[in-house]
């Protein structure tokens, strides 16, 4: 049944295209993520773009549009903007085409050439002298703290129901704080935040393991300033797909190399407390999804969730960590959770 805002939302969209001169093109959807957003693309003749919708006030374009643009100046392939509503919460962008890497890697293309260019966009990016040159939100302790308590919040009390989740919440704050400033002990750069292969695009006309200028990138409003580290783990430990331990080892080694005046047991430790935290929140993440928004489909990644947790804890530094963890959230109870009746 088409509600009322339903038919407003079109009538909206209707006159975006008609001022953005799109009016007579043909549009189809693309399948819904895990966010409120939503993507169509629009096609006439030989053209095409594509549509963000983001209604307000669950989403707000204006950091995309923000992020978009720098990432532009520094010379990366974000999509450029053909026409914006700000208010309306509508872009129209430039079309990457079908080719993510996930699409890419299903269909057979090897999957050392695709991470070595996608590596090698990250130490473009972190070499430049302006990437942190924009405006952005401090990757800070509170946000750092605010997306791991998503695990107590949401996750201890779907396998552990009555849990204590105030005093969770509070050992996991004691346990993780003094780790995040170790973890800043490497450089600070703009941080995406969801530099994984469902948002890294192949695009067209360019061949992996052409070099990094051939990769769109996807989904960075929620960029921060933080350590270099956070997009290396969220390329390599990656929530949605098993990354063979030696090709992570041999990005790791090959993104020290560009870097030697970073301490390499810096960035190691840095790698493992940023790798834990950000799958600690993903756990907490699509538990919600479930729980909150009926989306079941992100459960199936919670194995290798805790397995990426695990083998981020097996170092001396993140005792305290494995400790909270191992008496709050026990081995036993690590489970996937049961989807709501």
């Amino acid at each position: 049944m088409t509600s009322v805002q339903d038919i407003s939302r079109a009538g909206l969209i209707s006159a975006f295209f008609a001022r953005a001169g799109w009016q007579d093109a043909a549009l189809s959807w693309l399948p819904g993520d895990a966010s409120f957003r939503r993507y169509a693309r629009l096609t006439r003749g030989g053209e095409s773009a594509m549509l963000m919708d983001a209604p307000p006030p669950m989403e707000d374009v204006r950091p995309f549009l923000a992020v978009a643009e720098h990432l532009l100046r520094l010379g990366q392939r974000a999509p450029r903007i053909l026409a914006r509503d700000e208010q309306a919460g509508l872009l129209l962008l430039e079309d990457f085409g079908d080719t993510t890497f996930t699409r890419a890697l299903a269909a057979g293309t090897p999957e050392q050439p695709l991470y070595r260019d996608a590596l090698d966009l990250l130490v473009g990016l972190h070499r430049h002298a302006d990437a942190a040159s924009i405006a952005l939100p401090a990757y800070d302790d509170a946000l750092f703290l605010r997306e791991a308590h998503l695990l107590t919040d949401w996750y201890l009390p779907a396998v552990a129901p009555g849990a204590d989740i105030e005093t969770a919440r509070a050992g996991l704050t004691g346990a993780l704080t003094p780790l995040l400033a170790q973890a800043r002990q490497v450089p600070q750069t703009l941080v995406l935040r969801d530099y994984h292969v469902d948002n890294l695009m192949l695009l067209p006309g360019t061949q992996p393991g052409g070099g990094p200028q051939g990769l769109g990138l996807l989904d960075f409003q929620d960029a921060v300033i933080g350590p270099v580290t956070y997009d290396l783990v969220s390329l390599l430990e990656d929530a949605r797909r098993d990354v063979p331990p030696a090709l992570a080892a041999a990005m790791m080694m090959r993104y020290a190399a560009a870097f030697p005046e970073i301490d390499p047991a810096a960035l190691d430790l840095s790698c493992r407390i940023m790798g834990a935290q950000r799958s600690m929140k993903i756990v907490g993440i699509f538990t919600r999804l479930s729980r909150r928004d009926g989306k079941h489909r992100y459960l199936t990644h919670i194995p290798r969730l805790w397995r990426l947790i695990a083998r981020d804890l097996d170092h001396p530094a993140l005792a305290p960590l494995a400790a909270w963890l191992e008496s709050t959230i026990p081995p036993d109870i690590r489970t996937t959770p049961e989807i709501p009746a």
